[in-house]
């Protein structure tokens, strides 16, 4: 699904126009990432988390002439899954048991 699919299932789902779905969903985006990039912690309970990561300095090669060099260190944006988000692309075998019966 890319963003305009995205938007028109939103638009569907909420009952708005695709001009507004949009607005809110590109205003929703730029402000996780702007939170994100100034080192805060954005939390959706149920649906996961997005944060700022350090990653260190480590030694890599050069994939065309194989020569060793230095990777500095990095801050990159990362995410985590929630519980709910979580169990709904992978239910528990127990779930799945349940619905057998």
């Amino acid at each position: 699904m890319n963003k305009g699919e995205l938007v028109d299932a939103v638009a569907e789902r909420a009952s708005v126009t695709k001009k507004q779905a949009d607005a809110v969903l590109t205003a929703a985006l730029d402000t996780i990432m702007e939170a994100v990039s100034n080192q805060d912690k954005v939390t959706l309970v149920g649906f996961g988390s997005f944060e700022s990561r350090e990653r260190k300095a480590r030694e890599g090669r050069n994939p065309k002439t194989g020569e060793k060099m230095e990777i500095p260190a990095t801050k990159v944006p990362a995410f985590s899954a929630g519980k709910l988000f979580k169990e709904k692309v992978a239910p528990s075998q127990a779930d799945s048991e349940d619905e057998e019966d």
